[in-house]
């Protein structure tokens, strides 16, 4: 019986509503454990979660079944339920509308998750802002910046 084999590798970038800085340094591991959890339940494959107080980058392996909107809506919900439920911010946290996905082929997969890694070093040199409209350049994602996050510049 023939089966189905893939390997499809996208990066989902997001932010927090209102680009906030709300993500702490005491607990943001947690929320990446918690964010990498999301995904196995979802039977797909993290490869790495990192980011800044006020963004996220997720690296990981997607199943055809599963549909980008879908892994992308149920992280976002979820993991806003378990900072709203742990009390990490005062008042409600969320994340922003929309998401950016990027695909990478299995050759750049070391070069995605060191980039993911080190977002520290990446920001001090990069706004978030260049960052993702950098990606949709690179991508030749055709967009409106108006459209956009809310950006804090």
């Amino acid at each position: 019986m023939a089966g189905t084999y893939s390997q499809i590798y996208i990066q989902i970038v997001f932010a927090v509503k209102g680009r906030q800085n709300l993500i702490q340094n005491e607990w943001k591991d947690d929320l990446h454990k918690y964010i990498a959890g999301i995904i196995k339940g979802k039977e797909q494959k993290p490869i790495i979660v990192n980011g800044m107080p006020d963004h996220i980058h997720i690296f990981l392996g997607l199943k055809p079944a599963m549909r980008i909107s879908d892994i992308a809506r149920d992280i976002k919900n979820n993991s806003s339920k378990f900072i709203n439920e742990q009390q990490l911010v005062k008042g409600k946290f969320s994340w922003q509308e929309g998401y950016g996905a990027f695909s990478y082929g299995q050759s750049q997969i070391e070069r995605v998750y060191q980039y993911i890694l080190h977002q520290e070093q990446h920001h001090k040199r990069t706004s978030f802002r260049a960052e993702y409209e950098e990606l949709l350049k690179k991508f030749n994602i055709p967009h409106q910046p108006q459209y956009l996050y809310e950006w804090i510049d």
